[in-house]
Order: C-alpha cells, then structure tokens, then sequence
C-alpha cells in the first residue's frame, strides 16, 4: 500500500558534578542528530562553558613575524564558536583552520571584511549552498570557510584594514541561535562594507514589519487520513514534502511558514501497530533551510530525526515498525528546533490497535501551536520571527491549525445531532500546554496523553506541548461549540475554534424556558 502525501496547490563515561562535560552528558542521553545543538545550548545555560580552554582560544593572537602565516583556530560546537572573538593584524597573512566539531553542517563567513588575499589550501566536500557561498565568496575575496560534521576546512586571506567585523555561521537559523562572532583587525581602519546577502540564502528576518497590512492566502486544512479498519499488518509507504511559503496569520499579518506537505499540521499518518512505514522526506531544490522530520511513534535514532536531515534539493527515505499503539507528535528536529516547530513544522502520527479504532460519525485533525512574531502583537505586514519572544516563550499568537480563524465560520468544523465526532488533537507548540476543552460538551472519553486506556466523562484535558490525545463525545443539542484552550486569555491570541451542528432540538437534553 502507498500513501502518497502530494504538495498542495504541501570509554570513561562518568559525568563530574563539578563541571558538565557537554558533549559526553549528551552522548550519555542518546541526544544524537540534531538534538545535540540544542541540548548544548541549555547546558551552556546552566554552566559548563569550557572555560578551562575558551579563555586561551579567545586572547588576541598576535602576529609572530612578518612572513609566517598567523595559524587560528575556530571550533563549530553546540551552535556556538569557539574561539567568539579574534584579532589578527591588517596586512598579516591569516591561516584559519574551521573546524566543526558539532553534529550537522556549519560554516564560518566575514562579509562585511574584505581582503587583499583570500584562498582555499585544504577543503572537504560541501553542500551545494556552501558550494555557491564559497563561489561568491572568492569573487568578493570576503573570508569564507565551511565544514560538514566531524570535518575542517583551511583558509588563507589577508585583511585590506583595520575595524571590528561580524563572522557568523551562514547555515539558515544558526546566526539568530547564536553563532555569531567578532575579528578585530588591528591597523588602518576600513569602511564596513554592507552585509551581503545571497538570493536563496538569507535569513529570516527579525526586524519589526513597517506596518502595512500584508494580503497573503490561507494555508490549506489538513486532511484526517482514512480509518485503519480490521486488517493484518501492511507496508506502507509515505511521501511528504517539505514547503516552505508565506502565509495568512491573523488579518493583514503575513508570516513565511516552514511546513509539512504545505499545511499546518502536517498531513496524518495514520497506521496500525504492526505496520512497516517507509518514510520519504523531500526538500525541493527552491526551500532555502534544511529540515528533518522526528516523529515520537519512532522507535530508533531521533525518531527518524538523525537520518533524514534534508538540504535543499535532497530526499531522504528510512523503515521505522509501528510499534505501540496511540497518537504521537511528530516534529522538524533541525537546529534551532523550536524555531522550526513554531514555524510550523509538526503533525501527528496515529497508531491504531490491532482491530482498529471503533467507528465514529464524523473525525476532525486539530493541532495548537505558539507563534512570535517581530514587533508588536497584531502589528500589521509580513512579520518575521523573534528568538527573544520564543525564548521568553511569549508568543503573540496561540493558534489551532496555524491561523487565526481556521476553524471558524466557513471553516468550522460540521456535525449533525446524533452523530459521534472524535477529535484527534495535538500540541506542537514549541513551549504552550493546551488546556483543550470544547464549551457546552463534556468528553464521552479520552485517551489521556495518547494512551492505550481510557478516560471518561472528562471536561477538559491536558495536553502538554509535544503531546496528543484523542476526545470522543456525542452531538445532542444543536448548536455551534467553541473549541478552546482553556488558559482563557489565550483566546484573543487566537485559541478558538468552531463545531456547528445541523438537526433537531433536543428539548429533553437542553431547552430555553424564558
């Protein structure tokens, strides 16, 4: 059986407790792929800064003779450089060695720096983006080195004059999580030149939008995949492509959603326990990031995350066994992870029992997410993302299905009275829990947090970020219910949704007396 998900029109292994050894706690916690930049990025929070060599690496080098190259090191590690800051001498011939140290490609680039010499003695293999950065690069005679995991690469340049220059990792997302660094270039000092930027290359922006209402379409509604139903175990094979476009938020705000086969959430998977399920991620050659895809109801390596990171232009395929039953996240798992997630980036995975779910009347696919934005909360334009708001984890908006309204008035969801409705419901967040409730209903049952053993006659369920649950309930009453996240201020972020249902009152049930 083949689904195919088509693009729409989408050693010594002790751990001290007087200083963290990053690498070695994160190999320890199986955090291999691309979760591993991360988990640097929170240790580094808490301590642990490598201080013991850091300091050495950052002192000022100076030139030790007029001939001889200044030999310079720069690690790549846990999305960040070490050393951050350089000084080198206008007119010194400079030999960088970049060396990445991390688990994923990086580079390191001085745009704004010019040089009177710029060479490459020692290379790997690069990507196809850093191929084109080193080409610009060369013409420019800016700095330019890049490396993929476990590999360095060797420059050569001298620099034309004096000033303080920014060098950054060029990779999509890794400037604004913080590989950022400063070469002071002591001597005459040089006019910065202007940043360069590269057609498919440059970062999303983070600057606050100018205020202009921005006209931009709706995402499609993502598709509830068809029941599994009383079958043996199959092999199915899934298709999803990545798509990345600026899309509707909230009227006149615009937003560049990162996606799953071109919706928010991503399409279902839906399967059965026993299932073998061959997995295609694609990334088209006009994306400008990476992704990958992590998906919870994985048993192995990053829940696929490690072996289907993406570039522009790449596919990439494994095997995973539906293994346990339930309603599992699935999630882009590329550095910076919660940027990728917010942007759109998740979906669910529905593992069925043996036998099958039981039958319902209607099945609706609803996902709560968290959005920042640069700029103020409403302000009009098409908005980029701020990494202070993701990390203050304030978010201008909390959204079901990736928009202000997509499931209110011509998009609401459609019942009738004496129908059953199960919701598959999920939170991608990065970091908001949903409080899911749906006013005027209470749950017949729940799968709490996606488990094998149900609930019921529940009123409101608790469905953490990362999470999933199923709610079943009956349609008695006509009416239109509001579907919520109960934390109640978040409904002017956009936490609303609708259910109308069609059909005869039910004077028994609910009845207006005056």
């Amino acid at each position: 059986m083949t689904t195919t998900i088509p693009r729409p029109n989408r050693q010594d292994n002790s751990i001290t407790t007087s200083r963290f050894d990053r690498r070695l706690l994160l190999k320890r916690m199986g955090a291999v792929g691309l979760a591993l930049p991360l988990g640097g990025m929170l240790l580094n929070a808490c301590g642990g800064d490598g201080s013991d060599n850091a300091a050495a690496r950052s002192a000022p080098q100076s030139n030790p003779s007029a001939t001889a190259p200044l030999e310079v090191t720069v690690v790549a590690v846990d999305l960040k450089f070490e050393p951050a800051t350089i000084t080198v001498d206008a007119g010194q011939l400079v030999r960088l060695t970049f060396d990445n140290q991390g688990v994923m490609e990086h580079d390191w680039y001085a745009p704004t720096l010019t040089a009177s010499t710029f060479t490459v003695t020692s290379q790997p293999t690069l990507t196809a983006r850093a191929t084109d950065l080193l080409t610009q690069a060369q013409t420019a005679k800016t700095p330019y080195a890049a490396a993929n995991a476990g590999e360095s690469m060797v420059i050569e340049f001298t620099p034309d004059g004096g000033g303080d220059f920014e060098f950054y990792c060029a990779v999509p997302g890794h400037k604004e999580a913080g590989m950022v660094g400063t070469l002071t270039v002591r001597g005459t000092a040089a006019a910065a030149q202007p940043t360069a930027t590269h057609d498919g290359h440059q970062m999303p922006t983070t600057t606050a939008s100018t205020g202009v209402p921005y006209a931009a379409e709706r995402l499609p509604s993502p598709s509830v995949a068809p029941p599994v139903g009383n079958r043996g175990p199959q092999e199915l094979k899934v298709e999803i492509e990545i798509v990345e476009k600026v899309a509707y938020v909230d009227d006149g705000v615009a937003f560049e959603y990162w996606t799953f086969g071109g919706t928010v959430p991503g399409p279902m998977v839906r399967a059965r326990v026993g299932d073998t399920v061959e997995l295609t991620l694609k990334n088209p050659a006009s994306s400008k990031m990476s992704h990958n895809i992590d998906l919870h109801a994985v048993t192995g390596p990053g829940g696929g995350g490690a072996v289907t990171l993406v570039a522009p232009g790449e596919s990439k395929t494994f095997r995973w066994k539906a293994m346990n039953p339930g309603v599992y996240v699935y999630h882009c798992a590329t550095a910076p992870i919660p940027q990728h997630i917010s942007a759109g980036m998740y979906g669910l995975a529905v593992i069925e029992p043996e036998g099958g779910l039981p039958p319902v009347d209607r099945e609706f696919y609803v996902m709560q997410g968290d959005l920042y934005l640069a700029g103020a909360r409403g302000e009009k334009g098409l908005r980029g993302f701020d990494f202070d708001k993701l990390y203050d984890e304030r978010p201008d908006y909390v959204i079901f299905n990736g928009a202000v309204g997509s499931l209110a008035e011509e998009r609401a969801l459609q019942a009738k009275v004496g129908e059953t409705v199960r919701i598959f419901f999920g939170v991608g967040g990065p970091n908001v829990v949903s409080s899911f409730h749906v006013i005027g209903e209470i749950f017949d049952r729940v799968m709490l947090e996606g488990a094998s053993e149900w609930s019921t006659n529940v009123q409101t369920t608790l469905v953490p970020a990362g999470g999933a649950t199923i709610v079943e309930f009956s349609i008695d009453v006509p009416g239109t219910y509001m579907l919520v996240d109960h934390s109640l201020g978040r409904l002017a972020k956009g936490a609303i949704g609708m259910l109308v249902a069609d059909g005869p009152e039910n004077p028994d049930v609910f009845m207006v007396v005056q």
